[in-house]
């Protein structure tokens, strides 16, 4: 019989869409030499279909369950870099499994994150009728709970993917010489 072996990533990329999580995330992976995993890309994988798909056919609540136990199985299996959904952190089961992790928290502004994300058919929650005032909403309810799991928080408005990385290095550095 064999062990299973069990991995922990390097660093967990939290945030609202439009943060830089997907453009950050193989930056930092690439600098720390080590593999890069995003958590809706394996969602997208395992359902074998997009998310804006999961969605329309089988609702949020379907697809925040698929989303907890991918990241469940994630933050086991990758020991890169593991970048999760905007929403991941609604679920407290999420927020408890990342206790112990180096959680990375990029943070972006309302006007920023509407310039970034635009209106994505991609991105389920955005779309609608007032896509401004669903953005702020969605970063007024999930902000508390980013900042309750984070280990590491960088602001990524007006500054360069290789800026982000810079300072999150720096973080990471630091947090390990006051461990």
């Amino acid at each position: 019989m064999s062990a299973v072996t069990s991995h922990s990533p390097q660093a967990v990329l939290i945030g609202p869409p439009g943060s830089g999580k997907s453009t950050v995330g193989p930056l930092l992976a690439d600098r720390l030499g080590c593999g890069f995993a995003d958590a809706d890309t394996d969602v997208e994988a395992a359902e074998g279909r997009a998310i804006s798909d999961i969605f329309t056919e089988h609702g949020e609540p379907y697809f925040r369950e698929v989303e907890e136990r991918i990241i469940a199985e994630g933050l086991e299996r990758h020991d890169g870099v593991f970048s999760l959904g905007g929403g991941a952190v609604l679920s407290a089961a999420t927020r408890r499994r990342l206790a112990g992790h180096t959680v990375v928290f990029l943070t972006v502004g309302l006007t920023v994150g509407m310039r970034r994300t635009g209106l994505s058919t991609a991105r389920p929650l955005l779309a609608g009728v007032n896509p401004r005032a669903t953005f702020k909403a969605l970063l007024d309810e999930r902000m508390p709970l980013y900042r309750e799991v984070a280990t590491i928080e960088v602001d990524t408005d007006e500054r360069t993917p290789d800026e982000v990385v810079d300072e999150i290095l720096v973080a990471r550095k630091t947090q390990e010489g006051q461990r």
